[in-house]
């Protein structure tokens, strides 16, 4: 965590709380960060370390636990090779010490470095291309004045040639980034809506992860006007598959109340669920530090989106189930399984407790026809990071070397169709595709834990063979 930021945070959450993109600062205060000399007034730098916590710079920005933040230097895979994240810093020679205004303004917009060349779309810039003039101000001033300088040089991507050159980027840029310009506050509408979509589909880039992507490897859509693909649910991100924010059922947000949305955005818990996976990292170093006001307004974007598939019908809990398994009466391996190694946390009737142990029964994750994330949780197993309010690091320990495949297979093919779960049965064969990349949780953790990359970005250890290559009984 930067020094500054402990000091200034609350401050900083009063002074944004009511704040919108284009009126947040003065154009007094914005022009002083126009150059990298220039020194812009404390506040600027306040509003500009707000934001960047806001888009998450940190977690793709800072190699591991061990890197230097802003250094750069995290392996981010790709279809065509290992690229790494740039270093980001004030520093002259290995950062952007030297960039002006307009250099960083460029790249954070179009993509185009200050060298001339188009960055790989693993940096959102399409999202970033929407910030308003006064935010991007901010953010410069905060890069330039408020980060630490540090010389760790940038490694080169690891894609052979000729998949390297750069020229098929720039085509990519025409064909599929939005045409770039500042964001300007409308006139009329509800204002909390407003800003919420201005988070969402710009610094939060939420649509990187959760809009499904083209045969170029780009978002669908990149907002929601005249679609309902925007933020519908990607694909299958590091062995986890990634859900829908819209408000509706099979997986979306139909079931959760603004309120539980903003609380889930904070803490990464509510009586729902709780999270996992590359979101773990989007709660400890982004959305936790972010204003009530913020997530409030997020939260009301999210559930102004109607349904992609408004015919999927709702979760109608059973608890027949539930207590036939209180009452010992099991019917399959997979509720043996279930009863043995689940129910002490999760309950027979699937409603787990509260935000200690998350429910599954009616859980979204559980409601669709891809079981990887369901699996992933069970062969790597669960954590849910501490935060400033939900101080308490809770981890579900990993079942890999416990369960073979086909165990695997039948626990989850358990917990998807029960309780009234409208997910779909899971066979061996998937287990074992999933298993192949499947990054066992770490069993202490902490905001460090998450502080710069995602677990699952670099490829699993071989393991030994052990219990999980044993057959089924």
């Amino acid at each position: 965590m930067n020094k500054p930021f402990t000091h200034t945070v609350g401050a900083l959450l009063l002074a944004l709380a009511s704040s919108t993109p284009s009126t947040a600062w003065s154009a007094s205060a914005v022009s002083t960060a126009a150059t990298p000399n220039a020194t812009p007034n404390a506040q600027l730098i306040r509003q500009g370390e707000y934001l960047a916590r806001a888009g998450d710079c940190i977690a793709c920005h800072t190699a591991g636990t061990k890197g230097k933040p802003f250094a750069g230097g995290l392996g981010m895979e790709t279809p065509i090779g290992k690229v790494y994240s740039t270093n980001i810093t004030p520093d002259k020679k290995a950062g952007i010490g030297d960039w002006s205004f307009a250099d960083f303004d460029k790249l954070m917009r179009t993509g185009v470095t200050k060298h001339g060349y188009t960055v790989y779309p693993a940096m959102p810039y399409p999202s970033y291309s929407r910030l308003s003039e006064a935010d991007m101000q901010a953010l410069y001033a905060y890069f330039m004045h408020g980060v630490k300088a540090d010389p760790t040089p940038n490694k080169a991507a690891d894609i052979p040639w000729p998949l390297s050159m750069r020229f098929p980027l720039t085509i990519w840029r025409w064909a599929f980034a939005p045409t770039p310009q500042p964001y300007k506050t409308p006139a009329t509408g509800d204002a909390q809506l407003l800003r919420g979509a201005y988070l969402v589909q710009g610094l939060g880039h939420c649509g990187a992860c959760h809009t499904a992507r083209g045969v170029g490897m780009q978002e669908k859509s990149l907002t929601d006007a005249g679609n309902t693909t925007f933020l519908a649910g990607g694909g299958v991100i590091d062995g986890w598959s990634v859900p829908s924010l819209r408000n509706e059922h099979g997986g979306g947000l139909a079931r959760w109340s603004a309120a539980e949305i903003a609380e889930f955005l904070k803490t990464g818990r509510n009586s729902h669920t709780a999270s996992f996976g590359a979101m773990n990292d989007v709660v400890a170093h982004s959305m936790q530090h972010m204003t009530d006001g913020d997530l409030a307004a997020m939260a009301k974007y999210l559930k102004s989106l109607p349904p992609s598939k408004p015919s999927t019908p709702a979760f109608v809990a059973d608890d027949k189930l539930g207590k036939q398994l209180f009452s010992g009466i099991v019917n399959s391996t997979g509720a043996q399984l279930y009863l043995d190694r689940c129910a002490g946390c999760h309950r027979s009737d699937g409603k787990g407790y509260d935000k200690a142990f998350p429910a599954l029964a009616g859980n979204a994750v559980l409601q669709t026809n891809d079981p990887t994330s369901a699996i992933n949780i069970v062969l790597s197993g669960g954590a849910v990071p501490a935060t400033r309010t939900a101080p308490s690091a809770l981890t579900m320990a990993p079942y890999a070397d416990i369960f073979n495949d086909e165990q695997t297979a039948q626990v989850v093919t358990f917990i998807q169709t029960s309780w009234g779960n409208r997910g779909t049965p899971v066979t061996a064969a998937q287990v074992a595709k999933v298993r192949k990349v499947s990054v066992p949780v770490e069993p202490s953790q902490t905001e460090a834990t998450f502080a710069a990359g995602r677990h699952g970005t670099f490829p699993p250890v071989a393991r030994q063979p052990h219990l999980k290559d044993a057959p089924a009984k």
